[in-house]
């Protein structure tokens, strides 16, 4: 039997309980969630969901959730996509940035991460009041994989000089798979 996988993004005001009745729709129509982020932005809660299943059950899901969720005050959409691929494509590193807020951050970095043709796994961001002088800072962390032909040095250079422009912390470290521990003879 074929599988078919959806993207589900659905978007609405924060309340307890949402997640439950996402994952019970999904659930009830014999769907699984693959993979899903959530988070509360403002006063509103956002999901993205990688869902998949037997053809028939996924497109009868899809097709059922814009009721679902106008019934609880959610905007919820449904997008066809592929099967995740598997196995790394290239090297994967992690990318954080810590500032004074201001804007254009997170475009400056990306910008230049688009340069090297650099794809972009993971991405967040938040603000925080500073510890001490309670100044607005801004925090990104990105997980990225560097393609085989992407010079991570001429990577570090460029985040280099962006950093001494903008007053940036930028760090930019390779992910390492963990080493499995062995038994000693």
């Amino acid at each position: 039997m074929a599988r078919a996988f959806v993207v589900l993004t659905a978007v609405g005001p924060d309340r307890v309980g949402i997640v439950d009745d996402l994952a019970g729709a999904v659930s009830d129509a014999g769907c699984n969630i693959e993979e899903s982020k959530m988070a509360v932005l403002g006063g509103e809660f956002a999901v993205i969901m990688l869902v998949s299943g037997p053809e028939e059950p996924v497109r009868r899901l899809a097709g059922s959730l814009a009721g679902f969720g106008g019934e609880r005050g959610l905007s919820i959409e449904c997008h066809p996509t592929v099967q995740p691929r598997s196995g790394e494509r290239g090297r994967p590193y992690l990318l954080s940035a810590v500032s004074l807020d201001t804007p254009g951050i997170v475009h400056s970095v990306t910008e230049i991460l688009r340069r090297h043709g650099i794809n972009i796994e993971d991405l967040q961001t938040d603000t925080a009041a500073a510890p001490w002088t309670g100044a607005p800072m801004f925090r990104m962390t990105a997980h990225l994989i560097l393609g085989p032909g992407v010079s991570a040095a001429r990577l570090k250079d460029d985040l280099a000089r962006l950093q001494q422009a903008h007053d940036l912390d930028i760090t930019l470290s390779p992910v390492f798979a963990a080493i499995p521990e062995t038994a000693e003879s």
